[in-house]
């Protein structure tokens, strides 16, 4: 079966004036016009498409590729306004329209707005909606505490930013959390913090406990530099000893010291660790 707003993986049947027209493992098919045709194709080959509904409410075949397909959230910039609603730009030819009746709030040209991307049950077209509340799953949370999960950076609040978790979920980094620049719509790797008996999840860019190695890689460095280039620390090395010198944990410093060293940054000797952009007498 031929889907409508995916990506399908189907057959060159046939190559006539219009194009190819492609069909699936049940003989349905549908026309990709010339101008997408690829170069050299021809029958028999597989081509992966993105079938939708043409300006002329066709449905059609393209290899471009659109910034979201059906079921996901996406963060669009319109393009268009008129007397049924706003239109986004989601890199087809064909603007996709978001009706007024879908709308939180009148959208404006060349306003960007989080939407999600259905088929109207009416029309039987490709739509989307701002309301998106609705389309995030709630009770059966599948989520673990350190999960590396995609996020979609959605809005700010006082307290962070929001986000679309693995396009499921909505989630927030709280601001104390947030180590680097990222804008609304970014699609951006981070970790479970938690997951609330409200059903309500913490997220943070850095995996749980990466906090500690990090701080406790430069809490290192800063003592070589300042001890120039040497201190005499080793894995052998008793707590206190650590605890001493650096005030930290002999695991944190042992974990710390293997980051610092599988990255090139110190040399392990015997009698300590060295700073490699200092040559030890």
């Amino acid at each position: 079966m031929i889907h409508i707003g995916i990506h399908n993986e189907l057959i060159v049947d046939r190559i006539l004036a219009p194009g190819a027209f492609l069909i699936d493992s049940e003989g349905n098919d549908v026309l990709l016009p010339n101008k997408y045709l690829p170069t050299g194709i021809k029958t028999g080959d597989q081509i992966k498409v993105f079938v939708y509904n043409d300006s002329e409410d066709r449905i059609v075949a393209t290899t471009l590729r659109p910034l979201l397909q059906l079921h996901e959230f996406g963060y669009l910039k319109v393009k268009d306004t008129n007397n049924i609603g706003a239109f986004l730009d989601w890199g087809l030819e064909k603007d996709l329209l978001v009706p007024f009746r879908q709308q939180h709030r009148r959208l404006s040209i060349g306003q960007w707005c989080l939407v999600y991307l259905y088929i109207d049950t009416l029309t039987h077209r490709l739509a989307a909606t701002t309301k998106v509340e609705k389309y995030f799953e709630k009770e059966n949370i599948e989520l673990e505490v350190n999960q590396e999960v995609d996020l979609l950076i959605t809005s700010e609040s006082d307290l962070g930013v929001n986000v679309i978790i693995n396009n499921s979920y909505s989630g927030m980094i709280f601001r104390n959390q947030i180590y680097t620049d990222i804008m609304m719509g970014d699609h951006i790797k981070g970790f479970i913090e938690q997951v609330r008996s409200d059903g309500k999840i913490d997220v943070n860019l850095r995996k749980k406990g990466m906090e500690n190695l990090e701080e406790g890689t430069q809490t290192i460095l800063e003592e070589l530099r300042a001890s120039n280039g040497f201190i005499a620390l080793t894995d052998k090395s008793t707590p206190e000893e650590i605890q001493s010198v650096l005030q930290m944990s002999k695991k944190n410093f042992k974990k710390s010291l293997g980051i610092l060293y599988r990255n090139k940054q110190v040399l392990l000797k015997k009698e300590g660790v060295l700073l490699r952009t200092i040559q030890k007498k």
